[in-house]
């Protein structure tokens, strides 16, 4: 599966994004979804992910209340609302999909359980 990531840009403290991220090649449904962010230097960290078939959704303490993943099935796509945005939030962001489809509403916040990384698009918040 090919996952690309787009929908981000520059954006004022307190502003809003909306990413999305598009699968070709594969469905998503089934899956564990997440999305995941990096800056230069720092490991890769855990944002969002949301479960199948439940829709469970987990997120990180530095966004719970700020930020909610979605997903279309029928579009094939994974959504990250982005609200309140905050300096530290400035970060490639990326979407993931685990390997296999796991039991259900199988969840994991941890990078290694993911294996297709979709093309990360940069959030930058001013201040």
């Amino acid at each position: 599966v090919q996952l690309q990531a787009f929908g981000g840009g520059l954006v004022q403290a307190g502003g809003s994004l909306r990413l999305s991220c598009a699968a070709s090649g594969r469905t998503l449904v089934g899956y564990l979804l997440g999305w995941f962010r990096q800056i230069p230097g720092k490991e890769r960290e855990f944002v969002a992910s949301i479960t199948w078939p439940g829709g469970t959704t987990y997120y990180a303490d530095s966004v719970k209340g700020r930020f909610t993943i979605s997903r279309d099935n029928a579009k094939n796509m994974v959504y990250l609302q982005m609200k309140n945005l905050k300096s530290e939030d400035t970060a490639v962001h990326y979407c993931a999909k685990p390997p296999n489809e796991g039991p259900t509403d199988y969840h994991c916040s941890g990078s290694g359980c993911y294996d297709s990384w979709g093309q990360g698009t940069q959030v930058t918040v001013s201040s």
